[in-house]
Order: C-alpha cells, then sequence, then structure tokens
C-alpha cells in the first residue's frame, strides 16, 4: 500500500484515501474483486486507477457512458497518466492509432464500451498485452444522466469468462 498512496499523492494530490477507497484498494492489488458502491463524487475512480497505475501492464476499465470515460481520460491526461479510450465515438484512424498504443506498452488505462469487448479484435487485443487486472465495470445508473449511455448487459452473460485467461 505505500506505493498506492505515493501514486494518490504524486498523481492526483490527495494525502490520504477516503472512506473505504484504501480497503477496495487493498483488495485489489492483493488479487481479490472489489463492488465499490459510493456516491456520485466519492472516488469511485480512484479504486481502479490507482491499482493500475502501482501495477504494471494497463488496467482496462469498461464503462458504458461515453461522456464519462472520455471525461476521466481528459482529466487523467492533464495528471500526466497514458490513457485513452475505445468507443464509437472514434474514426478508424483514431481506433488503430490507440490500439498501437496499447500494444506498444504507452498506456496505463484503457476504456472501453461494453459492446466492443465482444469484438473479436478487441479480445484479440487484449490477448497481445498484459491487463493489470479483469476489467473493471465503471458505470453509475443512468437516470437524469442525458449522456450517451451503453446498457453493459449488451456485452452479454459470458464476458467474464471470455476475458479471464487474457488477465494476470
Amino acid at each position: 500500500m505505500d506505493r498506492a498512496h505515493e501514486v494518490l499523492r504524486e498523481v492526483f494530490g490527495y494525502d490520504t484515501f477516503r472512506g473505504h477507497q484504501a480497503a477496495a484498494i487493498e483488495t485489489v492489488l492483493a488479487g481479490g474483486d472489489a463492488v465499490v458502491l459510493m456516491p456520485t463524487g466519492g472516488g469511485k475512480s480512484l479504486v481502479y486507477q490507482v491499482p493500475a497505475l502501482v501495477r504494471d501492464g494497463v488496467g482496462v476499465v469498461v464503462s458504458p457512458l461515453i461522456a464519462l470515460m472520455q471525461d476521466q481520460v481528459d482529466a487523467l491526461l492533464q495528471l500526466g497518466v497514458r490513457a485513452a479510450y475505445l468507443n464509437s465515438t472514434l474514426g478508424g484512424a483514431e481506433a488503430d492509432h490507440i490500439e498501437r498504443e496499447f500494444l506498444e506498452g504507452r498506456l496505463d488505462l484503457l476504456y472501453l464500451a461494453p459492446e466492443r469487448l465482444l469484438m473479436p479484435g478487441t479480445l484479440s487485443l487484449l490477448d497481445q498485452t498484459r491487463c493489470t487486472a479483469p476489467p473493471v465495470a465503471g458505470a453509475r445508473h443512468p437516470a437524469g444522466d442525458h449522456r450517451p449511455y451503453r446498457d453493459p448487459r449488451h456485452a452479454g452473460d459470458g464476458l467474464r469468462d471470455a476475458l479471464d485467461p487474457r488477465v494476470g
């Protein structure tokens, strides 16, 4: 957890974790799974961002909220974190560039839309590099949110089974 606190301070500018963040991060860093329910603005993102920056490899975040993943990637880039997203808003050349960055180890975090995960090309892409942990579902309820939303149920029931061999 020393490295996690260091990342929290150096990258995000916070001195301490809030609420149950530290316990969830410790669980993830030890190889466990964590389900984290926090209010909007409660710091859920740090629970997957910090471990992704502590571990070797790329953290893969699955988010059905396109605008949210774009906002998070923009904020992470401003902090110096190597982050990108693959979703339906990108053109072919942009997506190809991000996939090359991923394969060449130039990303710390990659955000994916759920439907993208079951595309054969995406699964092949994930086969070619090391992900830091099983993909994280970074979702929140879209009620009252008018941003583009992708229902994670469209990714299929066998998603974790399909990805387990690809993560470590």
